[in-house]
C-alpha cells in the first residue's frame, strides 16, 4: 500500500517538474540552474578555484525558488512576498555574476578554465538580468492593474 503512493507521489512530482519547466519562468530557471554549474565546473578546474562561491550560493538560491514555484509553495506561505524575494535574488545574481566574470576574464591570462568560466559566468549575469526584468514586469502589471480607480463618485 505504501509503495502505490509512493510511486503515485513521484509520478505527480515529475509531472509538475516537467510543467513547469515547460513555462516561461521555469525555463529560466532551470537555464540558470545549468549555466551555474557549468560555471562551477569551469572554475574548479581552473587555478583559482574561489570565484566558484558566487556560482554555487546562485545555483543553490535558484534550485530553491525552482522546487518553491514548482511545487506551488509560494500559493501556500503566504508571510513571504516571494516575487519581491525572487527580484532580490536575480537582481543580487546579476551583479556578482557580471562582477566576477569580469575580473575572471580580465585577470585570468593563461588560465583557459578561468577564462572559460568567466564567459559563461557573464552569460549568466545576462540570464540573471533577463530574470529580474521579466519579474519587475510582472510587479509592475500586477501594481497597473490593482493601482486601478475603485471610488464610486459621480
Amino acid at each position: 500500500m505504501g509503495d502505490t503512493d509512493a510511486a503515485s507521489t513521484g509520478a505527480n512530482c515529475l509531472q509538475k517538474l516537467k510543467g513547469y519547466v515547460n513555462t516561461k519562468k521555469g525555463l529560466i530557471l532551470a537555464a540558470e540552474i545549468i549555466v551555474s554549474l557549468i560555471i562551477i565546473i569551469c572554475f574548479a578546474a581552473s587555478y583559482y578555484g574561489g570565484y566558484s562561491s558566487v556560482a554555487i550560493c546562485e545555483m543553490i538560491f535558484s534550485i530553491i525558488f525552482f522546487v518553491i514555484f514548482m511545487m506551488e509553495i509560494d500559493k501556500q506561505i503566504l508571510v513571504v512576498n516571494w516575487v519581491w524575494t525572487d527580484l532580490f535574488r536575480a537582481g543580487i545574481g546579476a551583479v556578482l555574476y557580471i562582477i566576477v566574470s569580469l575580473v575572471s576574464v580580465i585577470g585570468g591570462s593563461g588560465d583557459g578554465a578561468r577564462i572559460a568560466g568567466g564567459v559563461f559566468g557573464l552569460i549568466a549575469g545576462l540570464l540573471f538580468a533577463y530574470d529580474t526584468y521579466t519579474i519587475f514586469l510582472h510587479i509592475q502589471s500586477t501594481r497597473q492593474h490593482a493601482a486601478a480607480s475603485t471610488e464610486d463618485r459621480v
